[in-house]
């Protein structure tokens, strides 16, 4: 089980949730939220990769707030100071590499829905560090968050679901060109008949337990294909 820590983060303090390799030292994953905080369900997916081998943080990008309504989650990703949480989540990577428990010298990020965009952002943000991104049916709301894919220097494997209204197929195929043409590996994974948020297990309306598994390998074979140490 993993653990609230404090990191530098440009200047002020940044939070998250650190969850060590199972086996005391293992590669470096950032994990970032769903629209709906830093919930049980993100620091459950942490502790998922550390039983894994992996070292994984996910940053507090609303500071301690957690919502479980749309309307309200919708009102604090749209909120949300997009320049403060680029600063979080750049933190977290620092903290990481700098952590006792993290072999690797760069990192993988993953994240859902709000963090699936953000991770691929970020990836834009740190292409010093990032080499690897699996972003699970992400989109990218926010107009001052628009990335300059070409500086992407990681590999990106992204999973998303076929019956999807925020990020549906044609979506995901055109991103996936567009990221193409710009020189980036990019492979999207679209599973069929899932929904949105088909990977989160404590929402039985939507989680499809067999896209899950198979997401799940895909993506853990992923990273520690990219982070070789």
């Amino acid at each position: 089980m993993g653990e609230m820590v404090e990191y530098p983060s440009n200047g002020g303090v940044g939070e998250g949730y650190l969850a060590p390799a199972a086996g005391g030292v293992g590669p470096g994953i950032v994990v970032i939220q769903e629209w709906w905080g830093l919930v049980p369900h993100i620091k459950d997916v942490c502790d998922r990769y550390a039983a894994a081998g992996f070292t994984a943080i996910a940053p507090d990008l609303y500071h301690g707030l957690e919502v479980t309504e749309p309307d309200m989650a919708g009102k604090e990703m749209m909120s949300l100071d997009i320049e403060r949480a680029a600063k979080d989540m750049a933190g977290a990577i620092d903290y990481l590499l700098d952590h006792p428990a993290v072999e690797s010298s760069e990192v993988g990020v993953t994240g859902f829905c709000m963090g699936g965009g953000l991770a691929l952002w970020l990836a834009t943000l740190r292409p010093d560090a990032v080499v690897a991104v699996a972003p699970y049916y992400g989109l990218i709301p926010w107009p001052k968050a628009q990335p300059d894919y070409s500086k992407i220097k990681a590999k990106v494997q992204g999973h998303y679901a076929e019956n999807d209204s925020f990020a549906g197929p044609d979506m995901v195929r055109a991103l996936e060109a567009q990221l193409r043409d710009l020189g980036v590996d990019a492979e999207m994974f679209i599973y069929p008949g899932a929904e949105h948020a088909f990977f989160n297990d404590t929402r039985p309306e939507v989680y499809d337990a067999a896209s899950s598994k198979v997401a799940w390998e895909r993506t853990t074979e992923f990273f520690r294909g990219q982070l070789k140490g």
